[in-house]
């Protein structure tokens, strides 16, 4: 890996992602060894959003179970494992963090899914796939990460049959404006690429893709903040109430740490500030 990558693979690994997610399954009282993957959905939908914007983007795509599906830059596997679920398809993530995929591996097997989900470490700019291998390429919050879009776009394309469809979820750079970090992708400006709708058309055009759809959905992101701070300050209260205060067992502090507030915080100010917001596009192969 280049020093770029391995800084964005460190950026994800700071936290022991697995036990913090078995230590909460168990502190809500489930078995860990088993669990339905809805329980999961308040951490391994690490996008805005969550499973809300995956469900969302997937409504506008046509999934069945033959459809060969590769979800690039898959984390700890939600998406692939929602994909799975919703259609019956066969699912391939691949990503660039090995602790990542280790527990996509196990949460997946923890869900009974291992069958039609499986998880590789590589690169989005060289996946480790041969040519014409799938059918619909995902691509969801993961750009924002590696400054060659030219680069993703060609390994998409690459990958995908002549009749492919790239489904893209990113956060775009919108307006004027400086990144305050760290936020939810980076600790520093070091290793965040956020780029323009107009870079990604730009390398999806070059690449071989035409647009099909695209979708500036900052005000929904907003609204979907909005009712999870809501919700945080009711529970809250209620915890003040009975005297007790901690975090929920499952959560986006499983993943980014103590500084979760922080990064949300800053984030969602440059969404508000209108300089960046969460973009959906949608390419098919020209």
């Amino acid at each position: 890996m280049s020093d770029l990558e391995d800084g964005v693979a460190d950026q994800y690994s700071a936290y022991d992602v697995l036990s913090r997610i078995k230590a909460g399954l168990e502190g809500m009282g489930h078995d860990p060894e088993r669990i339905e993957p809805d329980v999961l959905k308040a951490v391994d939908e690490f996008h805005i959003g969550g499973a809300e914007a995956t469900a969302h983007l997937l409504d506008q795509l046509a999934v069945h179970a033959d459809t060969r599906v590769l979800d690039i830059g898959s984390g700890i596997g939600g998406p692939a494992r929602l994909v799975a679920g919703r259609f019956g398809a066969k699912v391939t993530g691949v990503d660039l963090t090995p602790a990542f995929v280790e527990t996509a591996r196990a949460l997946s097997a923890m869900c009974g899914v291992s069958d039609r989900v499986g998880f590789e470490v590589g690169s989005a700019t060289s996946l480790p796939f041969p040519d014409r291998a799938f059918d619909l390429a995902l691509m969801l919050h993961v750009g924002m990460n590696i400054p060659d879009k030219a680069a993703i776009f060609r390994e998409a394309r690459r990958v995908l049959s002549e009749r492919g469809v790239f489904a893209v979820y990113d956060v775009m750079r919108t307006g004027a404006g400086e990144l305050a970090y760290p936020v939810p992708w980076a600790d520093s400006a070091a290793i965040s690429s956020v780029a323009t709708p107009e870079d990604y058309r730009t390398a999806a055009a070059q690449a071989g893709f035409g647009l099909r759809n695209e979708e500036n959905r900052a005000a929904i992101a907003l609204d979907f903040f909005s009712r999870i701070q809501a919700a945080a300050q009711e529970a809250s209260a209620q915890e003040a109430a009975t005297e007790k205060a901690a975090p929920p067992p499952l959560g986006l502090h499983n993943l980014m740490g103590p500084t979760i507030g922080e990064k949300m915080k800053n984030m969602i100010g440059a969404i508000k500030a209108g300089t960046i917001a969460p973009v959906q596009m949608i390419f098919h192969v020209a």
